[in-house]
């Protein structure tokens, strides 16, 4: 029989698979998932006001509704969609009176993720906010404080927050009855299918303003200018964030305020860098120390500390100084190392006295230094 997916009234609607991604073999499970995956992207809470996220979230759920349930996606194989449309191109054929019950993607959403949060006319969290803040390396170190510049939504103090002029209250809209949904009835083939959607009256807020307060335009919220405080922990690294929780913009309709997120930017220290917890340093040394041994400073997050290094010390020679890296943020008493590694320094520029004491020194050493150099090819040679 042939496809009638492409034929008249149905023609603009988008195929069920192709709105879950999927292939027309795919699994319960694969079918499964992608519906998953896709109402948490277009789910109305994660995309308030979004009317195109909104359209799609329903797309979805109808899409699922169909292809989840085995009779049901085996009609849609045969027919596409004109097997749910009165008089389409299945005629009389019998499907055994599927009734889509009022049929509501936010319901599915609901079965998979629980709660009733997709109810636009129930309380909402405020969306959470997003600022950064640059600290210097010493002060990822030590901890600090830090004022920032915020600008946040607050309700208005003019209206209450209800957007209407003082004086005023929003009306429960009639078209909806305070709902924020309207449900459209439609015949089919399976029996009475009821879509719901956005109310078109009240844009699914379930009030209607007649008149605006004039401090807000009606939206109930303002935007201010705030001074915080953070406290920055010690030990914390580029990149981290701090939410502070109660600090984002205000909820709707009751709902809690949402958080704001401090992202913390740490510059680059001179001398030191990080790893984890761990600090890592470049030392360098002379010849001389290297060769006779000597006490050395060691740069660290405190001030110097003296290290006493062996005659013969190599270039590149590692070894870490305990506790004296980084604290850690969820414990600052643990803290990480500081990792050495000694670089022998060799001169550029050498006057003739300097030139003519290493030429007396390599003569110095005679046999044993070319045996030294000798030793070394016969071994990458042999």
């Amino acid at each position: 029989m042939p496809d009638c997916r492409a034929g008249g009234k149905v023609a603009s609607k988008k195929d069920y698979y192709e709105t879950l991604g999927i292939s027309k073999g795919a699994s319960d499970d694969e079918i499964k998932r992608a519906y998953r995956k896709l109402a948490k992207q277009y789910h109305p809470d994660n995309n308030p006001g979004n009317a195109e996220s909104e359209d799609k979230f329903k797309e979805v759920g109808e899409a699922y509704q169909v292809l989840s349930d085995k009779e049901k996606r085996a009609a849609y194989d045969q027919f596409g969609h004109s097997a749910f449309e009165q008089g389409g191109a299945s005629g009389g054929y019998g499907f055994g009176g599927f009734d889509f019950g009022g049929f509501d993607a936010s319901e599915i959403f609901e079965q998979f993720f629980g709660g009733g949060s997709s109810r636009r006319n129930g309380p909402r969290r405020g969306a959470d906010t997003h600022v950064n803040v640059t600290i210097t390396f010493e002060e990822a170190f030590t901890g600090t404080k830090k004022e920032i510049q915020v600008g946040l939504m607050e309700n208005c103090e003019e209206c209450g927050g209800s957007g209407a002029k003082s004086g005023t209250v929003a009306e429960n809209c009639k078209h909806c009855n305070g709902t924020g949904q309207e449900r459209i009835l439609q015949q089919t083939v399976f029996g009475t299918v009821t879509q719901v959607r956005t109310c078109r009256s009240c844009n699914g807020e379930g009030k209607i303003i007649r008149e605006k307060c004039s401090t807000c335009s009606g939206k109930g919220k303002v935007r201010k200018n705030k001074t915080l405080t953070v406290n920055i922990p010690k030990g914390i690294d580029n990149g981290q964030s701090i939410a502070l929780q109660g600090k984002g913009d205000p909820g709707q309709k009751g709902g809690p305020y949402g958080d704001m997120i401090v992202t913390v930017n740490v510059m680059p220290h001179k001398l030191f860098t990080r790893r984890d917890n761990n600090l890592y340093i470049e030392v360098p040394i002379t010849f001389v120390q290297a060769t006779l041994g000597s006490e050395i400073s060691i740069p660290t997050m405190t001030g110097e500390e003296k290290y006493s290094i062996k005659s013969g010390t190599q270039t590149g020679t590692v070894f870490s100084m305990k506790g004296k890296g980084m604290p850690y943020v969820r414990n600052e008493r643990i803290v990480g190392d500081l990792i050495v590694t000694l670089k022998v320094s060799v001169p550029t520029s050498l006057s003739d006295k300097q030139r003519a004491a290493l030429l007396n020194f390599a003569e110095e050493m005679g046999d044993e230094y070319k045996d030294h150099k000798k030793g070394f090819f016969d071994k990458f040679f042999r």
